[in-house]
């Protein structure tokens, strides 16, 4: 492959920029669970079929964790994340057919066809503490499209927790390092340690030991500081074990006794409360420590990962959430009926679903206009958020759609009941001027028949019926018309 050179933006020095990547050790790199997520995550937020987070090498663009079908590398003078490292904000480019950058692009020219691309540069800092672009987190589809604000708000997020993860393994990888080199070079323990507890406070992380022959844990400065207690005091096993809530030291215990047993090293996270009362989310990594052919004991690392956790959460719950409504969305919907008729089948016990379309929504729109209708849409958010609903899973499906899973017993035993509430919880009007609309409900609710165990299914009953309560009110209201123009 034939090195290029490529412009770079004003005070961009490529050779830094180079050595940056280098030092953080990730070209041809395996894989790693942690950017695999957030890759994922991408796809799943932005729903586009193709995501990669891609690293800059001096004549090719290297693929380190993907979603869909993308080559491992490609050279830099294909690969739309080129101008990306050079942007100094997001790129989004709803055409790639239409932009004279990429028209002639092999990725676009060919089968099936790239069409849309939005990519963030990720930048980490250089020993000098300059920022240097080494690669991008970028979004792709075979149409043309956009992303919203929202979105793009999310993919930046996203990138800067490309950058978090980056860093912090960075770190682990320089305390790793830190430690090797600490055993090797005996005499200058003492300064290294100084280091370790430097690189511990920055990362909100420390050592661990413990010897089985005594049960007796030993822990670094970074250890007690998560725990908030003061250093000194040595611990067992099982008083270590009493800071996990039940359900997290259950688990964490049976994962140390697979290690000793097995040899396989742990990565797990869990909750966990100081001594001072505080909840945190904590990251224990673990490995047998053999002496003599036998198990001796048990060392690892440990870790304070609550804010990326929340913040992970957080970008979870926005991927889950109809912006509009405030009510979850279709995906969270799907995934929530599918694990409901699970539960359903398995238990033998009812489950409900109501599919609510809105009439006359659409004149309210024509007439009133979106801002109108979005406020309609709003209104009926907060009204299926009802205290007599709380235990429901609500969500809005698309348009003037929404969707309800049951499970409560009372409410399905009285099934007419439970329809007329809701007809008169969605039944609304709106003001605009000196123009007053009314919007209601067309409500159908559908029983899981016993041989239904998959979400499509169970949605085709229900959209049958959901069609059959629609027509009946049409209907209705045409009866009543005739009868009012005979009167």
């Amino acid at each position: 492959m034939t090195a290029v050179s490529f412009p770079t933006p004003d005070g961009l020095d490529e050779e830094r920029r180079l050595a940056t990547l280098q030092a953080h050790a990730l070209l041809d790199s395996e894989p790693e669970a942690e950017f695999d997520a957030l890759v994922s995550l991408a796809a799943e937020m932005l729903d586009c079929p193709l995501a990669a987070l891609t690293l800059a090498d001096r004549d090719r663009f290297w693929v380190k964790s993907a979603v869909g079908p993308l080559p491992p590398q490609m050279p830099r003078e294909v690969a739309f994340c080129n101008v990306t490292i050079r942007s100094p904000d997001l790129l989004m480019v709803p055409d790639l057919s239409s932009d004279p950058r990429f028209a002639i692009n092999p990725f676009v020219a060919g089968d099936p066809g790239t069409r849309f691309y939005a990519g963030m540069p990720i930048r980490v800092p250089n020993l000098d503490g300059n920022l240097q672009p080494i690669g991008s987190l970028c979004v792709m589809d075979d149409t043309p499209r956009s992303l919203s604000a929202a979105g793009e708000r999310t993919l930046r997020h996203l990138a800067r927790l490309a950058e978090a993860l980056i860093a912090a393994r960075a770190i682990a990888r320089r305390a790793t390092d830190m430690a090797e080199f600490s055993e090797r070079q005996a005499e200058e323990l003492r300064a290294k340690e100084r280091h370790v507890r430097q690189v511990e406070r920055l990362a909100l992380s420390g050592s661990w030991h413990i010897a089985l022959k005594d049960g007796r844990a030993t822990w670094s400065e970074g250890v007690y500081r998560i725990h908030e207690l003061p250093p000194g005091r040595h611990f067992s096993i099982e008083e270590g074990l009493s800071y996990y809530p039940p359900d997290a030291r259950k688990a964490l215990r049976e994962t140390i006794e697979n290690t000793v047993a097995t040899g396989d090293p742990f990565d797990i996270e869990l909750d966990f409360v100081t001594a001072m009362g505080r909840r945190r989310r904590v990251r224990v990594i673990g490995e047998r420590e053999m002496a003599n052919g036998r198990v001796h004991g048990l060392v690892g690392m440990f870790q304070d990962v609550t804010e990326r956790h929340a913040l992970e959460t957080q970008l979870r719950h926005l991927a889950d959430t109809d912006a509009l409504t405030l009510l979850s969305n279709r995906a969270a919907f799907d995934r929530a009926l599918e694990a409901a008729i699970g539960e359903a089948a398995a238990t033998e016990t009812l489950l409900g679903l109501v599919l609510i379309d809105l009439d006359g929504f659409k004149l309210i729109n024509d007439t009133l206009g979106h801002p109108a209708g979005d406020e309609v849409l709003r209104m009926v958010g907060n009204r299926l958020r009802a205290d007599w609903l709380k235990d429901c899973f609500v969500a809005r499906l698309g348009g003037d759609e929404f969707g309800i899973i049951i499970r409560d017993p009372a409410l399905l035993a009285r099934p007419e009941e439970l329809q007329v509430r809701l007809e008169a919880l969605l039944t609304l009007s709106i003001t605009v001027g000196h123009i007053t609309m009314g919007c209601s409900g067309t409500v159908s609710l559908t029983l899981r028949p016993e041989d239904c165990h998959n979400t499509r299914d169970f949605m085709h009953h229900a959209d049958t019926r959901l069609y059959g309560a629609k027509r009946e009110r049409t209907g209705e209201r045409r009866r009543g018309g005739d009868r009012r123009r005979s009167a």
